[in-house]
């Protein structure tokens, strides 16, 4: 493929109107030590601040900045989607304008892809300093869970910065599905990959749009999309309540025999009925999400919608 740039850089924004300045400025600098050409891939996924105007203001002065602006928000996986598809570098770098990817790691990256030893250079932090307790605590358990039940090597700290030659990128363009959970569709697609650990790094500007919540349904997301085992965990939790509930009637059977009918009992009775119940609708809920991501897949809806372009 005979690509117009050397790099591209591929960034997602969703009302980052303060932070997009500061980052430009400072991506611009060290990818100019490369001596290469390189282009910005600013992809405005529905922002409702000033984030579109100052993307076409940045536009308008430099010729390697474009922009992809969505006609609403569609989520940072369609954002990054949208981007990749975008990119014509040899070589294509997805990263946060927050300035929690520092830039200053992309010679180091673009090095170990070039070498050929490696098809994909990705960034780990270390350290979750200045980030909530609770957070933080979460995160460390569910990416030792997307290990274990996934089979993936789904590293600790991993974030979406990366940077790939096209061979691995024409990979990750191959997989059409709707439901994408990158952390895991990168390590799903195989390939070399090099990691460079750096500790945490504050936003430059802005608050953060992940909140917890957001957080552990887009985990959950993950899960679904990369495992069956909790289908297989809620068919053994209906075997073993299966066992549970005819060892009971042993028991109840017994003790009619030898006690007669007591009337005695009933609080435990409802704690059961009740136990049972919830069981019931948990793995309802599991299989309902499955169907959902089914339901998604089946619909072909596009990924994304694009308002505007450059």
């Amino acid at each position: 493929m005979d690509n117009s740039f050397f790099l591209s850089l591929v960034v997602p924004c969703y009302n980052e109107e303060a932070a997009i300045p500061l980052f430009f400025i400072e991506a611009d600098k060290i990818c100019s030590l490369t001596n290469k050409q390189f282009e910005f891939i600013f992809i405005d996924d529905g922002s409702k601040d000033n984030t579109l105007n100052i993307l076409r203001h940045l536009a308008d002065q430099n010729s390697k900045i474009h922009y992809i602006s969505f006609s609403r928000n569609f989520g940072k996986e369609a954002a990054i989607l949208a981007g990749l598809q975008a990119a014509q570098g040899e070589y294509v770098v997805i990263m946060d304008v927050d300035g929690q990817d520092p830039p200053s790691l992309i010679p180091q990256m673009l090095e170990a892809v070039i070498s050929g030893e490696y098809d994909c250079a990705g960034a780990r932090r270390i350290s979750r300093i200045g980030e909530p307790l609770v957070r933080s605590l979460f995160a460390k358990l569910f990416y030792k869970l997307m290990k274990k039940i996934t089979s993936l090597d789904v590293v600790d700290g991993i974030r979406d910065f990366r940077l790939m030659n096209r061979k691995y990128l024409e990979a990750f363009l191959a997989l059409h599905e709707r439901n994408r959970f990158s952390k895991a569709v990168f390590p799903w697609i195989g390939f070399k990959t090099k990691w460079f650990e750096y500790k945490n790094i504050e936003r430059v500007a802005g608050k953060t749009k992940w909140s917890f919540w957001k957080l552990f349904l887009y985990s959950l997301d993950g899960i679904i999309a990369f495992s069956s085992k909790p289908l297989a965990i809620a068919s053994i939790t209906g075997i073993i309540l299966f066992f549970l509930a005819i060892f009971s009637v042993f028991i109840i059977i017994i003790r009619k025999l030898l006690w007669g009918d007591q009337v005695s009992g009933w609080a435990s009775t409802v704690c059961i009925i009740l136990f049972c119940s919830g069981i019931q609708l948990f793995t309802a809920g599991i299989l309902g999400q499955y169907l959902a991501k089914i339901y998604t897949e089946v619909k072909q809806r596009p990924h994304f919608i694009i308002r505007e372009a450059k």
